[in-house]
C-alpha cells in the first residue's frame, strides 16, 4: 500500500500520510507526493478545499524519517535537505484553495512544517506538537520553517520549544492559536474535517486565494531579508549530527560535543 493516499469526497481533496507503523514518518518520496498533490488541487476546479492527515489515529507525521539522514556528511548535504524539504509546505502555501491539516497525535519536525503551511489546523485533544531537534539530531531549520513557526507561535515560545525540546498539548496549541478546535477523538476529528472543509468550500473562491495569497506573501517577506544558509551547514554538517542521527537509530541517549 502507497505510504501517501489521495482521494476525492465532493469539493474535497483528501491526503492521507499513510505510514502508521513508523507514525506516518516523512520519506522525501512522502514530501513529492504532497507537491505532486498540490499541483493537481491546484489545477481541478472541482476541488475547492484540501485536508491533509494521518494514518492510524496516532501520530499526523512525526517528523522526516531519520534513515534517510545515515549518508550526510556535509553542510551542503543539509543545504540540499533543506532545500528539498521546502518544496512540499511551499506548493502547500502556493495552492490556492484552503488546506486543513487534520491532526491526531504527534506532529512533530517535518510533520509540523507540513501543517504550519496549510490554511487551518485543527486537532484531538491527545496532540501533540513540537520540534524537539535539540534533543534528538542537532540540526537547526531552515530561514522559512523559523519564520513560519514565529508566525504561528511567536518568538518567545518557538525559542521556549525548541530550547526546552517539550511537546505543546492540544491545550496549549489552541490556547496559542495553533489549531482552531479541539475533537475528542480521531473519529470526531475526520467528520470534523470534512465539515469545515465543505464550509470554506461553499465561500468565494477567489477571496480566499487573494486572503491566504496574501499571508503568503508577508511571511515570505520576513524569511527573505535573513540567510541562515550558514546556520543549516553548521548543524547539518557537524559531528553532533552524526552523533545524533546514530544515537536515534540505536535507541541511546546521544553525547553532544558542540563541533
Amino acid at each position: 500500500m502507497s505510504d501517501i493516499l489521495h482521494e476525492t469526497r465532493g469539493p474535497v481533496a483528501w491526503t492521507v500520510l499513510n505510514r502508521p507503523q513508523a507514525r506516518n514518518a516523512l520519506t522525501f518520496a512522502m514530501y513529492e507526493g504532497l507537491t505532486e498533490q498540490a499541483k493537481r488541487v491546484a489545477a481541478d476546479p472541482a476541488i475547492r478545499a484540501w485536508v491533509i492527515t494521518g494514518a492510524g489515529g496516532k501520530a499526523f507525521a512525526a517528523g522526516t524519517d531519520i534513515g534517510q539522514f545515515t549518508s550526510f556528511r556535509t553542510g551542503q548535504d543539509g543545504l540540499d535537505y533543506e532545500a528539498k524539504l521546502e518544496v512540499a509546505p511551499a506548493a502547500i502555501e502556493d495552492c490556492p484553495k484552503p488546506a486543513i491539516a487534520a491532526v491526531a497525535g504527534f506532529c512533530t519536525g517535518g510533520g509540523l512544517a507540513i501543517a504550519g503551511a496549510c490554511d487551518l489546523r485543527i486537532a484531538t485533544e491527545d496532540a501533540r506538537f513540537g520540534m524537539p531537534i535539540a534533543r534528538t539530531l542537532g540540526n537547526c531549520l531552515s530561514m522559512q520553517n523559523y519564520a513560519r513557526l514565529v508566525s504561528l507561535l511567536g518568538p518567545a515560545r518557538v525559542k521556549e520549544v525548541i530550547f526546552t525540546a517539550r511537546m505543546v498539548t492540544g491545550a496549549e496549541a489552541l490556547a496559542a492559536g495553533l489549531v482552531s478546535e479541539l475533537l475528542p477523538d480521531a473519529a470526531a476529528l475526520e467528520a470534523r474535517a470534512m465539515e469545515l472543509a465543505e464550509t470554506v468550500a461553499g465561500m468565494a473562491p477567489l477571496t480566499l486565494t487573494a486572503t491566504k495569497a496574501a499571508l503568503a506573501r508577508l511571511r515570505r517577506a520576513t524569511a527573505a531579508n535573513s540567510d541562515g544558509d550558514d546556520l543549516v551547514a553548521m548543524c547539518f554538517g557537524s559531528e553532533d549530527f552524526r552523533e545524533g542521527v546514530s544515537a536515534f537509530l540505536t535507541k541511546r541517549p546521544p553525547v553532544w560535543k558542540g563541533r
